[in-house]
């Protein structure tokens, strides 16, 4: 009897065991992301301009597998076959390149050093790319494994038996400094390539140590290609070191990097990697960290490649901005400014444009987020005191991309929001400032026309490049800041900034029907054709500025004469060929292919003008082509594999959008308290907030047929109107639809139901 229970006992502890192993699998969704979605992309074409990061959620550093050659903004092409190192990267699109660049680089048999002799022929049959963990094994047998840390990354090197073992490192040209101490199986140095937004005193300092003695070392030369051995140190142009190991080894090594200084990286080597015994170890760590971050949102139902789809646009949605702060020997957190060059205590965050990623990265990470959020905000007038500017686009000080002054978008959406954690005052006067001044660094820094746009009430074309695109942008950021100063009570600034927020009505030619550029003598610009691209516009034509009115959209309904014209426009953005002209831009640009390739007419989702324009049915009284566009670009433009974009990534800007709309939701307008409903593509989402409440979305019914609302219910109270408060969102509790394969007509479409707009609901 007793071994029966003893037997008994055992096989319940297997079951249990086993039970648990399968609950931990269902919940391991880092185990979804596949980190070479969107990797396939060239110049020409994009399908994400992404690379397989191997990071930790906003991490300092970044680490990926690197096919381009150094210097290069394409470093990886899931088309190439071959990789030349495995890179620290920073890098936020090819377009703008890379800083605070090193590698390693595995070599086997002879000794090569430069980037194109050591490059190593690889297939993705023998890739395995996860957040948390990357491998690859080459044709010459060598495997190479990392796992990151938040400023580092783990290291595995497997030689094949019988051939000499080397890992070569390449400080990047730019200026570099490599210094090996054999005894402590040791190497550190300093890499300083960088743009023109970094500092003159900039540099990322390094620390390398491995597990196994080196049998010989010594530096080279990038720019002569030279090698010398049994040389300890070297600094130049373009320095480089190598060390080698015994035939066949199996090598580890541990990496980690400062923005301050060597001593404050040895600090970071200590807190994040010393205590680490192994490769698993690390690999857990960072699977955990991912897996508490993506597990915010749960999911159900649906295909596996929707959670596919899903998780992985998601992961992207959480790598940007990444933290630019480290922390001292009691824990607290320092940063080196990329605005100053100084040290300063506090949290700073860097690497984001926020041309493309006001409109859903940051509504998604208020949401999600919080925390970070509030710091992030904080850090946009950190900047702008160490500066004399509110970032734009920082990369990772002042770089300045793109159009408008969309920090003033952040800071409103947050203070909307209920965020209340910096100086009101200062944060008017940084948007006072923005507004009334044009800096140094960029079309984004400060305002070009801003004198002709404050008198005429828009920017005039051609005197001013992208002045239809500007005076739109400029018009939402007024709007945001005068929101900050009406709730804050400061009415001498929402005096100042009320005055512009119906600027946008200045370049609208009802003759056209489309906003268009307009001279200094209020005439239009001439042979206007709504297909061309550039001019006055911003990487795009007047078919994807037109809908940029975030904060009045019924402000242009009543402008194309009511909801029926609206919709009408609204309809054959899809319906007219997807035809254009190359305009200013003089050749085809990848934005103009992207569009062609997807096939919808006039929508261009690769690109962010216009990604918002499908949820602006709500507010015309049809909501429901707003729920049958949403899944249609969901499920067509969207995918878990190397072609998984319809264009750039962005930052993490189109993964937001994804991410989002996923949960049937999208903020039209931020800086506002409002996300406008859409279609959630999941039967249910189980969305656990940073608060401790739990917010359920349930579709009752849902499929890709069945993507119709027939009744809402928050609650248990019906709703009808087709947007929610972040306060609801954030209380928690139960949303819950009803959804069919036919459009319920008459749900959302009275006016009560619409969202907001300033024409209507500013008091």
């Amino acid at each position: 009897m007793n071994n029966i229970l003893k037997n008994t006992s055992k096989l319940l502890l297997v079951l249990l065991i086993g039970s648990s192993q399968l609950q931990a699998v269902e919940k391991d969704f880092a185990n979804y992301v596949n980190t070479l979605q969107g990797t396939n992309s060239k110049f020409e074409l994009t399908r994400g301009n992404t690379y397989p990061t191997t990071a930790m959620p906003w991490g300092m550093n970044f680490w990926t597998p690197q096919t381009g050659v150094n210097r290069d903004g394409w470093i990886y092409q899931h088309f190439k076959d071959s990789i030349r190192g495995f890179r620290q990267t920073h890098q936020c699109s090819s377009w703008t390149n890379d800083y605070a660049a090193f590698s390693l680089m595995p070599v086997s048999g002879k000794l090569v050093v430069d980037q194109f002799s050591r490059a190593l022929r690889f297939s993705h049959d023998n890739e395995v790319a996860k957040p948390h963990y990357y491998k690859v094994t080459f044709d010459n047998q060598i495997t190479t494994e990392m796992s990151p840390t938040e400023r580092g990354v783990y290291f595995r090197f497997a030689f094949p038996q019988g051939k000499d073992s080397y890992v070569v490192v390449d400080g990047n040209s730019g200026g570099s400094m490599v210094r090996i101490y054999p005894d402590e199986q040791k190497i550190v140095g300093y890499c300083k390539n960088a743009n023109h937004s970094a500092p003159r005193n900039f540099a990322n300092y390094f620390v390398i140590k491995f597990n196994q003695p080196f049998t010989s070392c010594g530096t080279w030369d990038g720019k002569s290609g030279s090698i010398s051995k049994n040389s300890k140190d070297y600094f130049g142009e373009y320095a480089g070191a190598y060390i080698q190991f015994k035939e066949g080894a199996t090598v580890e090594a541990k990496v980690v990097s400062s923005f301050i200084s060597l001593e404050q990286a040895e600090l970071n080597f200590q807190k994040e990697l010393a205590g680490l015994e192994s490769l698993e170890e690390a690999k857990q760590l960072a699977q955990s960290a991912w897996n508490k971050q993506l597990g915010k949102v749960e999911v159900e139902g649906g295909t596996e490649e929707e959670k596919a789809t899903f998780y992985s646009c998601f992961f992207r949605s959480m790598l940007f901005p990444r933290q630019f702060f480290e922390y001292d020997t009691n824990d607290k957190p320092i940063y080196y400014s990329p605005y100053d060059g100084k040290l300063h205590n506090g949290y700073m965050y860097t690497d984001n444009g926020f041309w493309d990623t006001f409109r859903a990265q940051f509504p998604l990470n208020i949401l999600l987020h919080p925390e970070m959020h509030e710091r992030y905000v904080q850090s946009l007038l950190d900047a702008y005191d160490q500066s004399g500017w509110l970032p734009s686009w920082s990369f990772p000080g002042h770089s300045c991309g793109m159009v408008g002054n969309h920090a003033a978008s952040l800071i409103a959406d947050a203070y909307a929001k209920g965020m209340r954690n910096f100086d009101t005052t200062k944060a008017l006067e940084a948007m006072y400032h923005e507004a009334t001044n044009k800096g140094p660094h960029g079309p984004s820094n400060g305002r070009d026309g801003w004198k002709e746009y404050f008198t005429m009430g828009y920017i005039p074309s051609p005197d001013y490049h992208e002045a239809v695109a500007k005076t739109l942008e400029f018009c939402y950021d007024d709007f945001c800041a005068m929101q900050v100063a009406k709730i804050s009570g400061n009415d001498f600034y929402e005096t100042i900034f009320k005055r512009q927020i119906y600027n946008y009505k200045n370049v609208y030619n009802p003759a056209t029907r489309f906003m268009q550029g307009r001279q200094k003598d209020g005439k239009w610009v001439g042979n206007f054709d709504p297909t061309e691209w550039g001019g006055p516009y911003t990487e795009g034509s007047a078919w994807h500025y037109h809908w940029s009115v975030f904060h009045d959209v019924q402000g242009l309904i009543n402008l194309m004469n009511g909801d029926k014209n609206f919709v009408a426009k609204l309809d054959s953005v899809f319906s007219v060929p997807n035809t254009f002209k190359v305009g200013t831009y003089g050749r085809v640009i990848h934005e103009m292919a992207e569009m062609e390739m997807i096939n919808m007419g006039q929508y261009a989702h690769g690109n962010q003008p216009i990604q918002h324009m499908i949820y602006l049915y709500n507010y015309a009284g049809e909501p429901w082509k707003t729920q049958y566009w949403a899944r249609e670009v969901m499920s067509k433009l969207y995918a878990s594999g190397p072609n998984g974009y319809p264009g750039d990534e962005d930052q993490g800007q189109t993964s937001s959008w994804y991410a989002i709309s996923a949960m049937g939701l999208y903020s039209v307008c931020p800086g506002t308290d409002q996300y406008v409903i859409g279609s959630p593509i999941f039967p249910k989402m189980t969305i656990h907030l940073e608060n401790g409440k739990t917010l359920v979305i349930d579709a009752q019914g849902n499929t890709l047929d069945n993507r119709y609302i027939q009744s809402a219910s928050l609650n248990g109270k019906p709703f009808t109107r087709t947007w929610l408060t972040y306060e609801e969102l954030t209380n928690g509790g139960t949303i819950q639809y009803k959804m069919e394969n036919k459009p319920n007509k008459s749900w959302g479409v009275l006016p009560k139901d619409r969202p907001y707009s300033a024409s209507v609901d500013l008091k």
